[in-house]
């Protein structure tokens, strides 16, 4: 049996299905913006992609934890 996904990326297959892009494709798009911190790279995802709050905040808090780590 697997074991639940917890945390930002438990939001995953919810943000996949509400907005229709994969989420590697919402990665790159956080990568490639000239946007560094996280406040800023979650309102831009909500303003400029029109993302929830709670979405846009797990994408940016995955995708810098992920950067960080390399």
């Amino acid at each position: 049996m697997t074991a639940p996904v917890k945390g930002p990326a438990a939001y995953f297959p919810s943000i996949e299905k509400k907005y229709g892009r994969p989420i590697a494709e919402w990665k790159d798009l956080i990568r490639a913006s000239p946007l560094t911190k996280h406040m800023e790279l979650v309102s831009w995802l909500k303003n400029e992609h029109g993302l929830g709050h709670g979405h846009a905040n797990a994408l940016v808090a995955h995708t810098l934890a992920e950067d960080s780590g390399r």
